[in-house]
Parts: C-alpha cells; structure tokens; sequence
C-alpha cells in the first residue's frame, strides 16, 4: 500500500487505512474535504478525511493536503447488500462487495471471489449479507485467536482477537430474537450483547452503526438511515446507545398513530411557548432546533415534538 507524509509529523502512513488502524494524533479528521483543511495544513498539521466508498476516497486523496483517508470497517447499499471487512482489513473488500452483490451474485460466490483474488486473504475477515437475506463468513487461516464466525438469515457475525466464541454467538442469538424490532436498535443490543459476553480481548475502544434504506434518509433525499460512529471511547456501545437515541429525537419518525391531536386548549399552550422563545410558528421552531422531519400538517404534533418545546 502506498503511504505518504503525515503532515509535519516526519512519519509515514498508508494512504488509506481502516478505522482504528492509524493513529492520528494531532490530525485534523474531516467528514468530507473543506476549506478548513488549508489552514491547519499551513500550520502543520495533518489531514486526514473519512471516506465510505472508492470515489469518497480518490476525491480525499485528490487533494494534495490530505495525508490519509480513513475507511469504515462496515458498508451498505439499499437493495444491494453489505459488507463487514475486518482483521488485517482489506479496504477494497468493501466497494468491491457491493460491486459483486450488484452484478447478482450471492454473498457465498462474492466472499469466494473476494478472497480468491486476495493473496493476503489469510490474514483477512470478511462478513456479507445479500439483498435476498443470504450470508456469508470468512476467517482467514492467520487471523488471531479467537477468531471466526456464524451467519444465518439476513446476518452475518464475526470477530478477531476475542475471548472466546461466545462473543459471536451472543451477536447472533440476540439478532435471531429480536426480529420484531426496528434494524438499528437490534444491531446495538447485539453489539451489547456481544461485549457482555466477553468482547475483544483488548479491551474496548470503537463502535460503529450503518443503516441503509432507498431514500429512507433525512428529508427522502438520502440512503443513510444512520450513520454512526464512536471512534474512541472508554464505553464505545454506551456511546453508540446515547448517539442513537440523539439521532432518534432529531431523526426519527413517531407512527402517526400515537401523535396528539391539537385541541383548542393545546394549539393556545404551543403558542404561548412559541411566544416566549421568540417564533411565530412551530415549523419556524423547529426548523432551528433540527425537528423539522417531525413537523407535518396542523391537526396533530408528534409526542417528541411537544416534550422538546415543553422542556425549553
């Protein structure tokens, strides 16, 4: 892999290098390139830009400031599929996955294809889920103990350097259970239930949560359903938990069902508080305080809506 100069640092480091596998120090860590990054660059300091995809990361490394482009450990695309690549990460696994899962082929035959073609394919892991619900595992012969993996209807499960394979099958039998709830909290309780089953045997440090759904995203205009990460943390699931429920007041959708219905009485209440923040209107409200996606029509306002007004 190529590397380059890490800013002011005298220290090389790969071009592109998977979360949690660079330290950064110092560095500037950008979500996308921004004009910010000359600045920091002119004062010394190294730039280093997150990347979820291929051309994500030719553009990163497009610019001449940017040292390295970090890449995410899971990837997902609506209808397609996704993939988990892990151990002495091959950060081509990812764009490459979803490329095989989109020309049709199963997550058995894109996992054959991927590590066939991989003459370091015994240091890697890799986890794909198939658009029909398939999956597939695979432990490199050198990845370090324990190591391995279970998969079954719509997941598969994987870990490197843990305590033992309970970890694995706290992931899967916590996911086989919890069909009835929504993806993203299920995702969690088996990131939960895995670390109370032993979890790496290093210890914690990251966690990381990927939602994809056609145009499911923020205002119909985005396939990210949630995207979110705890790149160092003493409690990183914990974190992970409180970054969810945050996005989940922002984000989120209560069923229409269980919005309240505006009564003279409350619409009079919703005024005055609006009075007394200064707004006119809820939707002008709301749009300052991100809760927009929660504002639709004036029969009805959503729960989460009036608890936030009430509680400013």
């Amino acid at each position: 892999m190529r590397e380059r100069w890490f800013g002011a640092t005298g220290r090389r480091v790969p071009e592109i290098a998977l979360e949690g596998e660079l330290d950064v120090g110092e560095a500037l860590v950008l979500e996308a390139w921004d004009e910010s990054a000359r600045a920091a660059f002119a004062e010394g300091r190294p730039i280093v830009v997150r990347a979820g995809s291929a051309e994500e990361v030719k553009v990163a490394l497009s610019h001449a400031e940017v040292a390295s482009a970090l890449v995410s450990v899971p990837w997902a695309e609506p209808h397609v599929g996704a993939v988990a690549t892990q151990a002495y990460a091959n950060p081509r696994y990812g764009p490459e996955g979803l490329a095989l899962l989109r020309e049709g082929l199963s997550a058995e035959e894109a996992v054959e294809r991927l590590t066939s073609a991989d003459d370091g394919r015994d240091h890697r892991q890799v986890g794909v889920v198939d658009a029909k619900g398939g999956s597939a595992s695979y432990t490199g012969s050198a990845c370090n103990a324990w190591a391995g993996g279970r998969t079954g209807e719509g997941y598969a499960a994987q870990g490197n350097i843990l305590v033992s394979a309970e970890t694995v099958d706290a992931i899967a039998e916590t996911f086989e259970s919890s069909a009835d709830r929504p993806l993203a909290e299920r995702l969690i309780d088996c990131l939960a239930a895995a670390q109370a089953a032993g979890g790496d045997s290093r210890g914690q440090q990251s966690s990381a949560l990927l939602v994809v759904e056609k145009d499911g995203g923020y205002a119909g205009l985005s396939d990210v359903v949630v995207d979110l990460r705890a790149d160092d943390h003493e409690r990183p699931v914990e974190e992970l938990l409180h970054l969810y429920g945050l996005h989940q007041q922002l984000f989120g959708k209560t069923p229409r069902l269980q919005w309240i219905a505006l009564s003279a009485e409350l619409r009079a209440e919703i005024r005055e508080r609006l009075a007394r923040l200064g707004y006119e209107s809820l939707d002008e409200w709301a749009g300052v305080e991100n809760l927009e996606e929660r504002v639709e029509g004036d029969d009805a306002i959503d729960p989460v809506v009036l608890e936030e007004l009430r509680r400013q």
